[in-house]
């Protein structure tokens, strides 16, 4: 049976405007951009068991880009990880839910993360680790174009090149905008995937990454390479926002902002089609 894209990326978007409604600000931008993906590698690609989430040789996602962690929550718990009801304690005291993902406090998190490019590193040291153990796991890592600044990200890329790990898919949320301004305005990092190819990594760019169709397509095809000998990078373009109008034209300004429970619902009427 396929699977309902729609209505699947439709609950997760919900679920991330009601827990940052609540909460009354967070990084919804650059949440709602990376929607498809979340749903795609949760719902249909990653080997995974959300009643045995420490499973040996499961594949493990790392979101490197910090901010979306509201997104991997609300995904997390469409999956059936934990109940939904704590997506309303995000980021407040005594939560599992911090606003930068915790592998201690969160279930189903693989890697703790929060400075730029730190994730990234790590999903590079766990998919050499599971390549050591040749247990068989695919391993995801998500990062932000504005991340992809950082000096950290090109050593760790050149490191999973020399190590040929073909077993590390990694993402770039490419929606082209940073908490200051566009990322070709604050240091453009074009030709990326030029970028990525001089650095030995396979990759697979998505003219819309906000198309689970053509995003699953992708990661089946990087999945493909895995038995080669480069790491795959797959350039997601997206729309920082995604979803919702208001939020969308905010640019920038929808880094982290302001969003009271009242705006929040409007934008779920939104989203579900009922305004």
């Amino acid at each position: 049976m396929s699977m309902d894209w729609k209505a699947c990326c439709r609950e997760i978007r919900c679920d991330i405007l009601r827990c940052i409604g609540h909460l009354g600000v967070g990084h919804i931008g650059g949440c709602l951009s990376v929607v498809e993906l979340l749903a795609v590698l949760y719902f249909e690609e990653m080997n995974i068991d959300p009643a045995d989430p420490k499973k040996p040789g499961r594949d493990r996602f790392v979101c490197s880009k910090g901010h979306a962690g509201p997104a991997v929550y609300a995904t997390l718990s469409n999956r059936g990880y934990f109940d939904k009801a704590e997506l309303l304690t995000l980021n407040q005291g005594g939560t599992h839910l911090p606003s930068h993902c915790d592998m201690n406090l969160t279930r189903g998190i693989d890697m703790t993360t929060g400075s730029l490019g730190q994730g990234f590193s790590c999903a590079v040291g766990v998919a050499l680790g599971s390549k050591l153990e040749r247990d068989g796991a695919t391993i995801y890592t998500l990062i932000g174009d504005g991340e992809s600044q950082e000096g950290q990200i090109w050593e760790a890329a050149m490191f999973a090149a020399a190590k040929k790990l073909s077993n590390l898919i990694a993402f770039t949320d490419y929606n082209k905008l940073q908490i200051d301004d566009t990322v070709a305005k604050v240091n453009d990092i074009a030709p990326l995937a030029d970028k990525w190819r001089a650095f030995g990594w396979n990759v697979i760019e998505v003219a819309d990454g906000n198309d689970a169709g053509q995003v699953s397509a992708a990661v089946k095809l990087a999945k493909s390479c895995r038995g080669g000998e480069k790491p795959t990078m797959v350039i997601l373009n997206t729309v920082k926002g995604c979803g919702v109008k208001w939020i969308e034209e905010l640019g920038s300004g929808n880094h982290n902002c302001n969003i009271s429970a009242e705006q929040a619902e409007a934008a779920i009427r939104e989203i579900r089609g009922e305004d």
